[in-house]
């Protein structure tokens, strides 16, 4: 018996596991109405929402992979930042180079028309960074912002995701086309050229995070369908949106108002989504989606994505929980800094702690990362005297036990599992060891009858 155990035990730490599951991913997506090819569904995607930076929804979410030009969205953190430390306005006027026009004609990469000597708007660039995707658009930001110093750029774009906690991403261009796709017009020199930009699904997720709380002015120029930029001059141009999850757009979706799309070879097609309803606004990443071959994942990215988003509004909701000002919390009087608000699921009750000084929301919700934190700030006021220690106690420690039993099966699961699977793996081995006993048994009679035939 101990030698059949552990051959059981052996077989299950050397033998992958071999489990037959449905795929929740493409069974909310069909839930939701979408008709989808599993041979499209995303490498990897993330939920969150936007004010908290809780995760909502997660598959594959640290998989390193090219988010395309979704880069640009980083580009453009470094051009809302320069805007915000006063170097530069969504009015400044960047006029356009011969270069700047060279690399607008390269057909490979996303463009719009460039005119050499024409002024631009740094709020005109933007729109054409966002909208068409132009690379051309791009640089010209990136060039402002770095004096013309495409690596000291790409170097801001590196510490920029270091500093937001975006620790699994390289950035190796400013706008999310190789280097070398640029025809020498757009030249660093201490990165790779032929090298892509390398991210995760949670690592974009950061920063639209933070380019949502810091900079939402960029939501002016993602929100339109269709946008125009320099109307009424010889220099105008109508675009329709690749995002086409926005209001309008071929699978438009209440509250939709940004962020970036991006496809190439590598990346297949990717999405950044932000919607907004009422006070909860929620950011979903798809990446990977469909195969570069097939131009219609422009189009296929967009049910995986409006489904996860609407999976996540249907179970979640974030609202105000606590007042401004004086609260009693689990017995115990504070004053509160602000308003708190909190999301947590459907139907459920907050649990509130307080640690150091700071006041959060037990909702068994794990953050995109370390660095960010949904709390306020609290200071202690008197115990309130209206209700007895031990019934506080009481109430306090049936809140914490249903909660830390809920811990314990979310995290511990696979645990109650185990006896079961260990009988399912046992149950073949014992029948195969009873079934070479009687094979053995049997021949044992058999040679016993050929002894007494031959003897008699």
């Amino acid at each position: 018996m101990k030698r059949l155990v552990a051959l059981v035990l052996s077989f299950v730490l050397l033998c992958p596991l071999v489990t037959v599951q449905a795929d929740e991913l493409l069974d909310i997506t069909r839930e939701f109405g979408y008709e989808v090819n599993p041979i499209n569904r995303p490498k990897t995607s993330i939920v969150i929402d936007a004010h908290t930076g809780e995760i909502l929804w997660q598959d594959n979410i640290d998989e390193v992979r090219d988010p395309a030009s979704m880069s640009k969205l980083m580009a453009l953190y470094l051009v809302y930042e320069a805007i915000a430390e006063g170097r530069m306005s969504e009015d400044t006027v960047i006029t356009a180079t011969a270069s700047d026009q060279a690399i607008s004609q390269i057909y490979e990469i996303s463009n719009n028309k460039i005119v050499a000597g024409v002024d631009y708007t740094v709020g005109e660039l933007i729109t054409m960074t966002i909208v068409p995707s132009s690379n051309a658009a791009t640089i010209m930001l990136a060039n402002y912002v770095s004096n013309n110093d495409p690596d000291l750029f790409i170097d801001m774009m590196n510490a920029k995701s270091q500093e937001l906690g975006m620790t699994n991403t390289t950035w190796n261009n400013a706008s999310g086309a190789s280097a070398i796709s640029f025809q020498g017009y757009y030249a660093p020199t201490r990165y790779d050229r032929e090298a892509t930009n390398l991210t995760t699904s949670r690592d974009m997720s950061i920063l639209a995070y933070n380019i949502l709380n810091k900079y939402p002015a960029i939501l002016q120029h993602t929100k339109d369908a269709v946008v125009t930029v320099k109307a009424g001059t010889p220099y105008q141009e109508v675009f329709d949106t690749y995002n086409y999850s926005l209001p309008g757009a071929a699978y438009g979706i209440e509250g939709a108002d940004g962020l970036k799309t991006g496809s190439s070879p590598s990346a297949g097609f990717n999405c950044t989504l932000t919607v907004k309803r009422g006070e909860q606004r929620l950011i979903g990443i798809v990446m990977g989606v469909g195969d570069w071959s097939d131009q219609q994942g422009e189009y296929y990215r967009h049910p995986f994505i409006n489904a996860l988003v609407e999976n996540a509004f249907s179970d979640y909701e974030y609202r105000k929980l606590l007042d401004a000002g004086e609260e009693t919390i689990n017995g115990q009087t504070y004053q509160l800094t602000r308003d708190f608000y909190g999301t947590l699921a459907k139907g459920s009750q907050p649990v509130f702690v307080v640690e150091n000084g700071q006041l959060r929301l037990d909702n068994g919700l794990e953050s995109v990362s370390p660095l960010i934190a949904d709390t306020v700030a609290v200071e202690t006021g008197k115990t309130n005297q209206s209700q007895s220690a031990a019934s506080t106690t009481g109430a306090v420690q049936t809140s914490q036990s249903s909660t830390d039993w809920l811990t314990v099966l979310k995290t511990n699961w696979y645990w109650l599992l185990l006896p079961l699977l260990l009988l399912m793996l046992a149950t073949p081995i014992v029948l195969s060891q009873r079934s070479k006993r009687l094979r053995r048994q049997r021949m044992r009679e058999r040679a016993g009858e050929r002894f007494r035939h031959n003897r008699f």
